[in-house]
């Protein structure tokens, strides 16, 4: 394994990207770039990604501009929306993709990470996106115990608490984690549109997510404490012009108690779910979507 940093020209000039690459020992079969949660840092996934790295496959992590091993300074004083951590993202493909380009490239998007490859300018460069407990962030389609308590996230402590800090301090709060200003107002917005980021954003958004040609598989955790079958429905239904799958993970399926929003990536699915990641990727790339035991809708 070893880290980078990307320097991305955008419209306010050149911004640092930290990742990490994680390199097979022989050929790499494909790239694999993993696209975070909001508010998680990249080292949440190392242990995942140097497992995939020892199935063949180069694995690239980073951090969002102004989070993570990327912020530079105060966070105050970060400038950044969803759109410029689209731009991030994409930057980090394109990277990949020039490392290793006679090879297809994936997406493994976490929660946003699956959300954001809608706004891609060039999805041509994807192969395939394997979304893992990822859906609309709208509030009403989020799990009943979250739902109880997000009106006040939302109309109170997200905007008053970001007011008076010039960020959202999430870590201070145990909520989310520290997001810029932008970042966190524009989600809110999204959040309280019953179309998500397309309902918020307009046409031009609806438009991009239409652009989008590569297969999606979602894969939608029945335990979920923030996201529900239903929004990965919906999220995975603005990507209107793809091959699209949901398939819903039990905790029974996998003989444990608890997997969650972030169990997936957990080293105790080693054995059960990390292997799962595989056989989706390499159906995805063989223009399949792979079928297992556990319930599923093919659109």
């Amino acid at each position: 394994m070893n880290k980078q940093t990307l320097q991305v020209h955008g419209a306010d000039g050149a911004v640092a990207l930290a990742l990490r690459v994680y390199e097979p020992d022989g050929a790499a079969r494909a790239s694999v770039v993993i696209g975070g949660a909001m508010g998680v840092r990249q080292s949440f996934y190392g242990a995942f990604a140097l497992w995939l790295a020892q199935q063949g496959f180069r694995v690239t992590t980073f951090d969002y501009r102004g989070h993570g091993d990327s912020l530079q300074g105060a966070m105050r004083d970060v400038k950044a929306d969803l759109f410029d951590w689209a731009d991030d993202y994409e930057a980090v493909i394109s990277a990949a993709k020039a490392a290793l380009p006679a090879q297809p490239l994936y997406l493994l998007g976490h929660s946003l990470g699956a959300q954001l490859p809608g706004l891609l300018q060039r999805p041509e460069q994807v192969a395939g996106l394997l979304s893992v407990a990822a859906g609309s962030g709208y509030w009403r389609d989020n799990a009943p115990q979250l739902k109880r308590i997000v009106p006040y996230f939302w109309w109170v402590l997200v905007p008053l608490a970001t007011r008076l800090c010039g960020y959202f301090p999430g870590r201070a709060l145990k909520k989310v984690g520290d997001l810029p200003a932008g970042v966190i107002l524009q989600w809110r917005r999204w959040c309280l549109d019953p179309a998500y980021s397309v309902g918020a954003e307009g046409p031009a958004v609806a438009q991009s997510y239409g652009a989008v040609r590569f297969p999606v598989l979602a894969l939608s955790m029945a335990d979920d404490e923030l996201m529900t079958l239903r929004g990965t429905h919906n999220l995975v239904n603005l990507y209107a012009n793809a091959a699209r799958r949901v398939e819903s993970i039990t905790p029974a399926d996998v003989q444990v108690r608890r997997i969650g929003h972030f169990g997936f990536f957990r080293d105790q699915f080693r054995q059960s779910l990390w292997p799962r990641a595989v056989a989706a990727l390499a159906a995805l790339g063989g223009g399949a979507m792979p079928r297992h035991e556990v319930s599923g809708t093919t659109v």
